[in-house]
């Protein structure tokens, strides 16, 4: 992997944080669009089941589908293509035949292709074939029976596909024995199987001891894991590993297993479509339990010991049909480990049932924080706050409509000593802000803050998890007042950061108490939300007793101090370190906090715009299972990738942050990711379930769209939404089947809708020979495709049948989360009746499929809070003729209609297909 991987090109390698420059690490080096050996030939194709992909499929016959796209002037050659397959033996050629009807081609939903390519005309081919062993597959083709074939890999850098028959094997018939499927099992490890709580998997735990720290050393040891499969077992693999202390970021390959840094967990795909997923775990017992490679490709674990007595390190394995299946199962067996350990006091569980006592309220705040538009000042005002940069963003706000629901005071209001080299070796002198730069103190401010802009709900404040990146200033206010201790920080392993040396942070005795007064203090101040950043720096203590008696103590600390003082509102940043994820983020006994998901975002690297949604949508295939809601950091809405980072932080499930310069806002694609509520606040559209790559094995430089999924709404009758993402230097096509999109099933019929077109799908299932939708974007491109599941109504005098759907809000990103309730029924008189509860004002849009035989002005009646909308807010698309649009926003204002006890808005539309 490590050839991959480059320094950001010359004058992208340093980004200015205010007056410190970090130098950001290593960015995957993004592959050149190869060169056509005949340039004159301007055809592209792709494929379902892909090329360059592993695809595993559920039926034993697949039809073989390649889209040809060729210039205008060359469409009507007649063109061949051929498609040529291996078991691993002979390869053999099966000719594909031209699809001749157009209502027989894949679903285009995007108005235009997205790329810089002159205008360009799409064929179709198809060839049935029957699946029985794994095979690999590529294509040929040629304009015409006296031109040379051309292979697609040497025309546009495609490589094979693989195709695999996914298989439900029975648990029972599968060997308890991990040794059979991890060749050269080391014999001093002890596995034991167990049952798995997810389905279709088994599951072992894996066992060693390891020796007790040596002295003030940690003990450190590599022990030789095995082969996941075996020798040429496996197709691709795919791991998180710790890019630097503070965060993980995605490894892929394929054949040998080659790790440039440490994982936390990896996962192999076998050649016969099975998935043998590990996971270290770490926080029990003072032990860390991460993952190496060695030059013949073994996994290695490498354990690291802080205790004072020998310890037990654990790996947990499982083995499965479906990767999201074996990654729940070593999952949810990890939860318990970390609960059974979990020594949590008496004053940690009198806040959690505090907490629950207090549901009503908390489920009130928390609605506020995590669907919030909030505003953060980092990349906008930089470093060197003062009060007046902080008014004047506030005021910009205001003045331009941004109800923003959350402000973020972020890095440089605290009062610190700028000793040493750089901010790292910073120490934090008193509670109070800057007095320089903060004359009215930190309450002065944020008193005018709320004064200036009534929207701001909550104002957050960020610190360090030692206070400052550089722990106390030793002559100091907050180190006279508490008890301090010394310690050693490790060198970074990140380049040239002056990480390492000695710093000065409160001792253990003290750390309950400093934490308690200084939420007290910031309470006092008018602030009622943290965001703790540099926890990693508790994985840099260089000494085992340290690590023994600080990192535990100050994580419980810092919990029960935020539940006590701001419940569930606090951020948790640079805090994906082994520890952390388990012992804080696991456990399940307490409230989801905000938790950064990646890296930072980096406004002035081009290159790590990509890299950054690449990175959060793969890092969520682990944070899924952690008791958290993923933060993908803020953006801004005036830059090259805005959309780009925009659609991504609609399809993630978490927050949404922005830290646009004072003046310097797309209103427009602000508007795209949320709404505004009856009572005038900002909300974001939060899916119900976080979104996460598709497609685990597929390297960054595989050329192929990200496809980030996740679900809104109840299990069947909820929306699958995913977001693509051209992260490559070329313009990509690709096709894209029904199945893929999260949560659909077999039996349902559906309709797909694009954000970017607003174009909606005939109806469809997954079994639908042609249920495929093609996707075609440039380079920065992106899409967001929603699967809405259809209602039918059969009316007996017409014979026919009514098929409706809830859009959810048109013209939103991810509009169908903001349904919160949505009912389709049919009442005895035969009218089709659907209430709806929405959580912000907007244009509602139904599809209904009778309606350009109705009149909706004849056929329906459509009520918000129980009063008729005046007609003029109602009309069929322009888009779509089989879609209704209710403007709500226009209506409610229009009636003058007053918000009740909750910010939803309940719309009732009653159809009489009779008429």
């Amino acid at each position: 992997m490590t050839e991959n991987l480059v320094s950001p090109a010359d004058g992208e390698d340093k980004i200015e944080n205010g007056a410190e420059y970090i130098p950001i690490e290593l960015i995957p080096k993004q592959k050149a669009p190869p060169a056509s050996d005949d340039p004159s030939m301007k055809a592209y194709i792709c494929t379902y089941p892909p090329l360059g992909q592993v695809t595993q499929i559920d039926k034993t016959t697949t039809v073989f589908t390649a889209l040809l796209e060729v210039d205008d002037s060359r469409a009507s050659d007649p063109w061949q293509l051929s498609l040529w397959h291996s078991e691993g033996k002979q390869w053999q050629e099966v000719p594909m035949e031209p699809l001749r009807t157009v209502d027989a081609y894949p679903t285009t939903l995007q108005s235009s292709k997205v790329s810089s390519e002159p205008a360009l005309t799409r064929l179709y081919f198809t060839t049935p074939l029957a699946i029985h062993l794994p095979i690999n597959f590529t294509i040929k083709f040629r304009g015409g029976a006296d031109q040379s074939w051309k292979w697609v890999k040497d025309h546009q850098g495609t490589a094979d596909g693989t195709v695999m028959l996914k298989s439900v094997t029975s648990q029972d018939a599968i060997s308890s024995d991990l040794g059979d499927f991890v060749q050269g099992l080391n014999p001093i490890l002890k596995s034991k199987n167990y049952r798995s709580q997810s389905p279709g998997t088994t599951l072992w735990s894996v066992e060693t001891s390891v020796e007790a720290a040596d002295g003030e050393n940690s003990r450190i040891q590599n022990i030789k894991f095995g082969k996941p499969w075996g020798e040429g077992r496996f197709s691709r693999w795919f791991a998180l590993v710790r890019i630097w202390t503070p965060w993980l970021a995605p490894r892929q390959g394929k054949a040998k297993f080659v790790l440039d840094k440490e994982a936390v967990m990896c996962s192999f795909l076998s050649i016969t479509g099975k998935h043998l997923v590990l996971l270290g775990i770490s926080g029990v017992d003072d032990v860390m339990t991460m993952f190496t490679s060695d030059d013949e490709g073994n996994v290695i674990m490498k354990v690291r010991n802080d205790s004072a007595k020998s310890e037990t390190a654990k790996v947990l394995v499982a083995l499965g049909d479906d990767f999201e299946f074996a990654n729940a199962a070593v999952m949810y067996h990890a939860r318990g480990i970390i609960a059974a350990y979990e020594t949590v006091t008496g004053e940690q569980q009198r806040e959690f049932e505090a907490l629950k006592e207090g549901d009503e309220a908390t489920k009130f705040w928390a609605e506020n924080w995590y669907d919030g538009l909030t505003y953060c000042t980092w990349n906008a005002l930089g470093q060197r706050l003062t009060e007046a940069k902080v008014l004047k963003a506030v005021t910009t706000l205001a003045e331009n409509n941004i109800n923003i629901t959350n402000f973020i005071i972020d890095d440089n209001w605290q009062s610190i000593d700028y000793r040493g080299d750089g901010q790292f070796q910073h120490g934090w002198v008193e509670f109070e802000a800057e007095r320089n730069a903060f004359p009215n103190g930190l309450k002065g401010m944020v008193t005018k803050i709320r004064e200036k802009h009534t929207s701001i709900q909550h104002v957050a404040v960020w610190h360090a998890i030692l206070g400052y990146w550089g722990g106390l200033a030793p002559d100091g206010k907050l180190a006279k007042t508490y008890k301090t201790v010394e310690v050693v920080r490790e060198e970074a392993k990140r380049r040239n950061l002056p990480l390492g040396g000695k710093l000065l942070t409160v001792a253990k005795e003290d750390v309950p108490k400093f934490y308690d007064d200084f939420y007290r203090f910031l309470s006092s101040c008018g602030v009622d939300a943290v965001k703790t950043d540099a926890q990693f720096m508790l994985d840099t203590f260089k000494f085992a007793k340290d690590r023994r008696e600080l990192i535990i103590t100050y994580l419980d600390a810092w919990t029960v101090s935020t539940l006590r003082h701001f419940s569930v509102k606090a951020i948790s940043c640079m805090s994906q370190t082994p520890q952390i994820l388990f012992h804080s983020q696991m456990p399940q006994n307490r409230p989801p906090i905000l938790v950064r998901n990646s890296d930072d975002f980096f406004p002035e690297i081009p290159s790590s715009h990509p890299w950054h949604i690449w990175t959060n949508a793969h890092n969520a295939l682990f944070t899924q299972h952690l008791n958290l809601i993923p933060d993908w950091d803020m953006f801004q809405t005036v830059h090259d990738y805005s959309g780009f980072h925009a659609a991504a932080r609609c399809v993630s499930g978490g927050p949404i942050y922005i830290t646009d310069v004072p003046g310097q806002h797309d209103l427009g694609l602000i508007n795209q990711m949320t709404g505004p509520t009856t009572r005038g606040k900002t909300v974001i559209f939060r899916p119900s379930v976080v979104g996460k790559s598709l497609e685990p094995y597929n390297g960054y430089n595989d050329d192929q769209l990200l496809l980030i999924g996740t679900y809104h709404g109840a299990a069947v009758t909820g929306t699958g939404i995913i977001g693509f993402f051209n992260v490559s230097q070329r313009p990509i096509s690709e096709l894209v089947p029904l199945s893929k999109f999260p949560g659909v099933v077999e039996a349902q019929y559906y309709v797909i809708r694009a954000h970017s077109s607003g174009l909606v799908s005939k109806p469809m299932q997954v079994v639908d020979k042609n249920g495929l939708i093609f996707i075609s974007l440039g380079v920065r491109g992106y899409d967001i495709l929603s699967a809405y599941p259809l209602r039918g109504f059969f009316n007996d005098e017409k014979n026919e049948t009514t098929w409706v759907a809830n859009l959810g809000l048109l013209g939103k990103m991810a509009g169908a989360a903001a349904i919160v309730d949505n009912r389709i029924t049919k009442s005895e008189n035969g009218r089709i009746f659907i209430d709806t509860n929405i959580k912000a004002l907007g244009t509602l849009g139904l599809y209904i499929s009778t309606l350009p035989k109705i009149s909706f002005k004849d056929s329906m009646l459509i009520t918000i809070q129980g009063k008729v909308l005046p007609v003029h807010t109602i009309s069929v698309s322009n888009v779509s003729k089989f879609v209704l649009e209710i403007d709500v926003e226009k209506a409610w204002n229009e009636l003058d209609l007053e918000s009740g006890w909750s910010n939803e808005v309940e719309v009732k539309v009653y159809i009489n297909p009779a008429e």
